[in-house]
């Protein structure tokens, strides 16, 4: 039996949660909602969220995911980014939409793949998840059931590492996918890009990046 729920949650967070929703009905909508990026899923086991993110989620998104993408061009380092793709498993009944995803370590294994299937290929290697929104439905047991070996998480005010270990996150200090990376460092940066516009927050990182390459730091 369907039914809908409202979550108590904060006015500027407007979301829906679903029960009772068949597999194939998520997969449905994940392909009619694909010209709609503003719409996020996640799916647990017949439970639906649905929500829309504000542009603080997508102004963080993207600033940790330029955070990545100028670090791996300045230490030479191939990536697959895949933004907001939807990773779901069938037999695990779990899909969710990341807000930005990488592959690193493994790109070579999806290099040029238009469909990876995770029954079969590997997960990405890091995943950032905005978390101002508060969502009803936890997004890191379904990002540990698929095998994400690392996330960044984000809520606003406080940034964290968190690593794959025995099936649960654990808070880490460094990045492993990105090891010149620690939490001090992405912490100090965002809150540059607070105090400044996004191209010049850019430079600075780019240049932190190149002195960490060089080794002069």
């Amino acid at each position: 039996m369907l039914t809908v729920t409202h979550p108590d949650r904060p006015q500027h967070n407007p979301g829906v949660m679903l029960q009772g929703i068949a597999w194939q009905t998520y997969q449905s909508l994940v392909q009619e909602l694909e010209s709609q990026p503003a719409k996020r899923l996640t799916y647990d086991n017949g439970a639906l969220e649905i929500f829309m993110p504000l542009p603080p989620h997508e102004t963080y998104k993207r600033l940790l995911g330029r955070l990545v993408e100028i670090v791996t061009e300045e230490i030479d380092l191939e990536i697959r980014s895949l933004s907001s793709s939807t990773w779901s498993r069938k037999d695990l009944l779990k899909g969710v939409e990341a807000d930005e995803c990488y592959y690193i370590q493994n790109e070579a294994a999806v290099r040029g793949k238009m469909a990876i299937d995770l029954a079969m290929d590997p997960p990405p290697d890091l995943v950032i998840e905005i978390d101002i929104s508060n969502p009803s439905l936890p997004r890191l047991p379904i990002y540990a059931a698929l095998g994400v070996p690392e996330v960044w998480q984000f809520d606003g005010e406080n940034f964290k590492i968190l690593g794959l270990f025995a099936g649960e996150y654990t808070t880490q200090g460094q990045s492993q996918a990105l090891p010149i990376v620690t939490v001090e460092v992405a912490r100090g940066l965002l809150n540059q890009a607070q105090e400044m516009g996004e191209t010049s927050w850019a430079k600075v990182v780019r240049q932190w990046a190149k002195e960490q390459s060089d080794g002069s730091v």
